[in-house]
């Protein structure tokens, strides 16, 4: 089982008996075959909301949600961008947009408000006042093929915000797994035979690397990969896979985590080959954002931060994640960073993120395609 099946576990409430009036008639697998393709760049949401209720409190829980910084990088970026439209004004091609989300409360009566409450049956309403926790609804496919809608709605604006509030985390993460899953699709449609033929014989992984990464160096317990001719348009991204052995929990405290990366690119990675002095190490001015969490039953920590050139040449984002197989004593470092000088970072690291994401640390090689 690769790494993104298990990434963060989350239980969202499903509200199956949960029906909209708009599409309890467009459910079948022949509804579907007919609608348009949806469209939308990674990371983009559709956000459909009235206006007096984006400019109020309800407004400023859903920037909190979905307009927070990403997390470790020194420039100020939200996870996702945001598209407002009045509800009135969801034109056929907005209902295209791969992710949408409508957001109410039905005692509202504004104009924007009473658009998106009439796609709600009378049975709906009632289960929404006769249970407070409820306060999401997700429909695929509801006007193309490929879509995420997303309603978010309570029966006042306190009792909205209160449930938002509670599940902040939830929300971003259903949008980060499904843009990961998205991407995924796009960049691993062609792998790097060679590197995951070796990340097989040098560490025992499933390693999928895009086709377009290229060998920069390898190592008895590391390998690094790069995609080549950066430029201007296009960021120069990086992904290194170290292995040792695991001898204490304390390898994974945080202090012993930005030690181990700062000696692994100390000793492998510069930049500027021709300067020792160029090494790269940890950026402190922000300190790195860790979080804990299990992978395929595995404990593991996923650090995020900025780094640099020892030379203060070159700087630039990166995440990493420590996985610990206890069974075979072994400690994995995955690392993936961008140097992009004065460009937007986010959907750089949402693509290390998915590459490193995808990562089989104990895959069956036996069977492995």
């Amino acid at each position: 089982m690769s790494i993104k099946k298990q990434n963060l576990p989350f239980l969202f409430l499903l509200l199956f008996s949960f029906f909209l009036v708009s599409c309890e008639e467009e459910n079948g697998e022949s509804a579907s075959s007919t609608k348009p393709k949806a469209r939308g760049a990674i990371g983009e949401i559709v956000l459909a909301i009235d206006s007096a209720k984006w400019n109020g409190p309800v407004g400023e829980t859903l920037k909190d949600i979905f307009q927070d910084d990403v997390k470790g990088i020194i420039r100020d970026e939200s996870i996702f961008s945001i598209r407002r439209v009045d509800p009135r004004a969801m034109t056929r091609i907005l209902r295209m947009a791969t992710n949408i989300v409508f957001v109410t409360t039905f005692d509202d009566k504004k104009p924007g408000s009473q658009n998106i409450n009439a796609q709600f049956s009378a049975d709906a309403k009632e289960k929404a006042r006769n249970d407070q926790s409820l306060y999401m609804l997700r429909s695929e496919d509801e006007f193309a093929r490929g879509q995420e809608v997303v309603y978010l709605f309570g029966n006042t604006e306190e009792e909205l915000i209160a449930n938002l509030e509670k599940n902040k985390s939830k929300i971003q993460n259903l949008f980060q797994v499904r843009e990961r899953e998205r991407l995924s699709k796009v960049i691993l449609n062609r792998k790097n035979s060679a590197a995951r033929v070796m990340a097989r014989e040098k560490f025992g992984i499933e390693l999928l690397i895009p086709a377009s990464y290229q060998l920069a160096k390898e190592d008895d317990d590391f390998m690094w990969l790069r995609q080549p001719t950066p430029s201007s348009q296009k960021p120069d991204l990086s992904i290194f896979v170290y292995m040792t052995d695991y001898n204490s929990e304390e390898q994974v405290f945080p202090e012993s985590i930005i030690s181990l990366r700062n000696s692994i690119t100390k000793k492998h990675i510069f930049g500027d080959p021709g300067r020792p002095d160029s090494f790269i190490v940890i950026e402190n001015q922000i300190p790195p954002v860790f979080n804990n969490f299990n992978i395929d039953g595995k404990f593991a920590v996923e650090m995020r931060g900025s780094w640099r050139t020892n030379s203060l040449s070159m700087g630039g984002s990166f995440i990493s994640y420590v996985v610990i197989d206890s069974e075979a004593g072994k400690l994995y470092f995955l690392d993936g960073f961008v140097y992009y000088p004065n460009e937007s970072h986010r959907e750089s690291l949402r693509e290390i993120e998915t590459i490193l994401l995808a990562t089989d640390i104990t895959p069956d090689l036996d069977v492995a395609s």
